[in-house]
């Protein structure tokens, strides 16, 4: 009887520890075969990337691959900057543009959890712009009518794309062009996210609130959103409550100086080749990021990162909202992102996948017809990059590049590929 009880106090314990190291635990490099990856078959993606660059497809990439807590697979490919022979680096930094959106997305969660707000609010209570917008109704003989939204827009539906507002093109675009609000590029504006984005409240949105899956402005609504509710700029915010406890220390809007040699140059596909992008600012270009003026904080598209940086955050993910000791979200809020929320909407461009609070969701393996597994969360940005975090799996994926724009280039459809093909037991 006494035996049975230390037996059971063991397991409980052994239990309670494991639990709590798989959040304390930094990240660390093991043989892939440590964590049920085959080193063999990791070498096939290692000898694709390779294909690409040397054939000229891409300038170059950093792929980390993590399971179970560790880092299965950590490589760089290719050049950082082609005309200067500088080497991509596993510390090469890039621009992440949309994988913002996620961060942002767990800024909006940790304020809920902090008491001053929740995610069903209308926006208009923190900017009262929000709280009578309108909807641009197309017509039969290409015009348009603007009428009032049916109801307000909730935070909720920012988090999920669903609050009509796009990138300023569609049914209204020479609104949204008059008023230079355009794109999801914000690096070269001088003015701050909060001004741009009151502005946008006036202006005719795509579709009525909570019908659609809209891609556009919306996390850039949550940025301002962010300043408004905590009091503080959204760097500021986000270097407090995520970044800086998480250890991301590449991580920032705007580089500093004494980074920019290791900002990785962007590239744009020619019929040669690659070409540089040009230097003014824009959304194919090198961008305002090292010598902007500094004031626009764009919460859709505005950091730049590291592989490993961006690991970090999704481990904590994995991890159910806690990484090296540090908790960021609880398990339930991860649970509430990290599920479709998309009712009668639907994703328009990948099918058996919704969208949850700041990341598609894979709902349907068949449907969507790619490798991965049901319950797999992610995003990607505009300069092609890509990542995603598999919890079946306990796999995080994160693949950098600076190439704007991607062409008909099949990499990540390869990469996907060749990480799953990897995965032994």
């Amino acid at each position: 009887m006494k035996i049975d009880r230390l037996l059971k106090c063991s397991t409980i314990l052994l239990s309670l520890f494991l639990y709590f190291n798989a959040g304390a635990q930094e990240l660390v490099k093991v043989a892939p075969e440590e964590v049920g990856m085959s080193s063999e078959r990791l070498e096939v993606m290692t000898r694709t990337f390779q294909d690409y660059i040397e054939n000229d497809k891409l300038p170059g990439a950093v792929i980390l691959v993590s399971r179970k807590g560790k880092i299965a697979y950590f490589k760089s490919f290719g050049k950082n900057d082609i005309a200067r022979e500088i080497p991509m680096t596993d510390s090469s930094i890039f621009r992440i543009a949309s994988q913002t959106k996620a961060i942002v997305s767990v800024g909006i969660m940790i304020l809920q959890e902090q008491g001053k707000l929740l995610i069903s609010d209308p926006v208009g209570k923190y900017i009262p712009a929000f709280m009578e917008t309108k909807v641009a109704i197309a017509k039969e003989d290409g015009t348009y009518e603007v009428v009032n939204s049916n109801r307000t827009i909730t935070i909720r539906d920012l988090l999920t794309h669903t609050s009509g507002v796009s990138y300023g093109e569609g049914i209204a675009a020479d609104q949204w062009k008059k008023a230079k609000i355009q794109g999801w590029y914000f690096a070269d504006r001088e003015e701050p996210i909060l001004a741009t984005v009151t502005r946008m409240a006036s202006l005719p949105f795509e579709s009525q609130p909570g019908e659609q899956f809209v891609y556009g402005y919306n996390t850039d609504i949550l940025g301002a959103l962010i300043e408004v509710v905590s009091g503080k700029p959204l760097d500021i915010f986000l270097q407090e409550n995520i970044i800086g406890p998480l250890g991301m220390a590449d991580t920032h809007f705007y580089l500093p100086k004494e980074k920019n040699d290791r900002l990785a140059v962007v590239y744009s596909p020619k019929d040669n080749g690659l070409e540089r992008a040009p230097e003014p600012g824009g959304m194919v270009s090198q961008g305002a990021y090292v010598d902007g003026p500094r004031k626009s904080f764009s919460g859709g598209a505005g950091l730049l990162s590291t592989s490993l940086d961006y690991t970090k955050f999704l481990q904590m993910m994995l991890n159910g909202g806690i990484f090296n000791g540090k908790r960021i979200l609880s398990p339930k809020s991860v649970e509430l992102m990290t599920v479709n929320h998309l009712g009668n909407a639907s994703f328009p461009w990948v099918g058996g996948t919704g969208f949850g609070l700041g990341f598609s969701v894979v709902e349907d393996l068949g449907d969507r017809g790619m490798l991965g597994t049901v319950g797999e969360y992610g995003w990607g940005g505009a300069y092609h990059s890509t990542y995603w975090v598999d919890p079946k799996e306990e796999l995080t994926v994160v693949y950098f590049t600076q190439l704007i724009p991607s062409g008909d280039i099949d990499d990540h459809g390869k990469l996907r590929s060749l990480v799953y093909q990897a995965i032994v037991d």
